[in-house]
């Protein structure tokens, strides 16, 4: 049964997901428990919107090879995304102390990273049933919950990319917005 596990997980890697809310829908509000630099709070989706584009990445698990790789790389380009307005959170099954944890050594203290709960898992449709939570898909929210981005992939490359241009493109649109 393991070695089954294996070779599902395997298979799911090596070929790309599309993302399940495509760009112009409105993304599901959501409340979640969530940390910034180690310290513990309550994010609300909505209310982030107020300040700016939001980008929302699913990751399957804290401290895995592929999800460390991606919190170092936004974590890296977070200054950029603030530059254009963005603020980011990164989202997983984990439980709050793991993210403590993983929001001061893989996250750099950079941005916030919150539990993806059940009903949140659904409502992004990024299930990953192999790893009892969600797959790997990076979304881009308008201040107006309209998505902007979205790319579903488990391997690391173009989540950070292809969010940072679609928070590009949308502040060249938006000047005068927040």
């Amino acid at each position: 049964m393991k070695r089954l596990s294996l070779i599902v997980a395997v298979c799911l890697a090596s070929a790309p997901a599309s993302a399940a809310l495509k760009p112009g829908v409105r993304a599901t509000d959501f409340t979640t428990q969530a940390v910034l630099a180690g310290e513990p709070y309550t994010y609300n989706l909505n209310k982030a919107l107020k300040r700016g584009p939001v980008v929302l990445y699913f990751y399957p698990k804290a401290f895995t090879s592929g999800c460390t790789v991606e919190a170092h790389e936004f974590s890296e380009a977070a200054d950029e995304f603030a530059s254009y307005g963005a603020s980011i959170i990164g989202m997983s099954a984990d439980k709050v102390e793991t993210l403590k944890r993983f929001s001061v050594e893989a996250c750099r203290n950079k941005f916030t990273v919150g539990v993806a709960s059940k009903p949140v898992i659904k409502a992004y449709d990024v299930s990953l049933p192999v790893m009892g939570g969600s797959n790997r898909t990076t979304y881009v929210i308008a201040p107006d919950g309209k998505v902007l981005f979205a790319y579903s992939e488990l391997g690391v490359k173009g989540h950070v990319s292809g969010a940072l241009k679609a928070v590009k493109n949308w502040r060249a649109a938006n000047p005068k917005s927040k």
